[in-house]
């Protein structure tokens, strides 16, 4: 009898073993966006003692998606939070390009803004590029600027602000011990906001880095070679378990819409990697939602605070 006792005794604190293993694997974004907000408010609390100055943040929301308005919501949460003053400046889906690049300039020439965000998508008939061109680098906390773009892609030269949702990506992996230097890392898409830059990112860590897109030869087994994926390429469950060697971490920067019909909504939300059939080969990996996503909002209020510091170590040299 006490043989069978102990048996089953073992045998559940292997399961509940097994359970601890499979739940450690997970990168906790809220909780590390969380404490990027932490640090940000004590710099903001230090900012007003020492100046007597506020932060300030103004998003241009163009148009009505519901999407869209939610993500701003959350930016203006995050800097009530925070203590960062904000702004949104809404604007019709039927305004000119013209317009819309006119309030840029604007709120370029106003002393008061530290940072100015663009919400992404704009309507299909302005052209996205040419109105982020119209921001001052120096405000371009969402460091999408050619000009801090370029500085990124340069050895020896720092962006005032670096692409958020590739900085909090890289950030998620520091901050849970991951090394970088010297790991093989690839890299599922090449758009300009995430897999371009987060690219760069990882090559300043000396990482090994392979970018990889749609016209790449034999995806699945490059991903197998690779100690870290990002996967950033708006498909939903495109990485499969069979192309994850063991022990490698994942970041899946995507956020899908799929459908769902035991849920309220009648959708979910999943990433670009299929979470079931991975997460128990990998070390680590980002759930979806919960992962890459809170950190994109924590670093643009964290670049938004560098703003208003920099003005002010601008003004001391000067």
């Amino acid at each position: 009898i006490e043989t069978q006792s102990t048996w089953g005794s073992l045998c559940c604190a292997f399961a509940l073993s097994q359970q601890i293993i499979t739940m450690s694997n997970l990168i906790d974004g809220k909780k590390i966006a969380a404490d990027i907000r932490a640090e940000v408010k004590i710099g903001v609390e230090k900012l007003q003692n020492e100046h007597k100055q506020q932060p300030k943040l103004v998003v241009i929301l163009v148009g009505e998606r519901k999407d869209s308005q939610t993500y701003v919501g959350m930016k203006e949460k995050a800097c009530h939070e925070c203590g960062i003053a904000s702004e949104v400046v809404r604007m019709s889906a039927e305004c000119t390009q013209q317009e819309v690049e006119d309030k840029v300039r604007a709120l370029n020439d106003d002393p008061e803004v530290d940072g100015i965000l663009v919400q992404l998508p704009l309507p299909a008939h302005m052209k996205e590029k040419d109105v982020l061109a119209h921001i001052d680098h120096s405000k371009d906390v969402d460091g999408l600027h050619p000009l801090n773009v370029g500085h990124l892609a340069l050895r020896d030269h720092a962006p005032l602000f670096k692409p958020c949702t590739a900085e909090g990506s890289v950030e998620l992996l520091k901050r849970s011990g991951v090394q970088l230097d010297g790991a093989d890392v690839c890299v599922v898409g090449r758009s300009n906001i995430v897999g371009m830059p987060v690219a760069l990112l990882l090559q300043q860590e000396n990482a090994t880095v392979t970018m990889c897109h749609s016209r790449t030869k034999d995806l699945a087994g490059k991903c197998r070679q690779a100690d870290i994926i990002v996967a950033a390429i708006g498909k939903p469950y495109f990485v499969k378990g069979d192309w994850v060697k063991e022990g490698a971490v994942i970041i899946d920067v995507g956020i899908n819409s799929v459908e769902d019909a035991s849920t309220a909504k009648g959708y979910k939300l999943v990433g670009d990697v299929d979470f079931a059939s991975c997460k128990d080969k990998c070390k680590l990996i980002t759930p979806v939602p919960g992962g890459v996503g809170p950190m994109t909002v924590a670093i643009l209020i964290r670049n938004t605070l560098a703003s208003r510091l920099h003005k002010i170590q601008n003004k001391k040299n000067n």
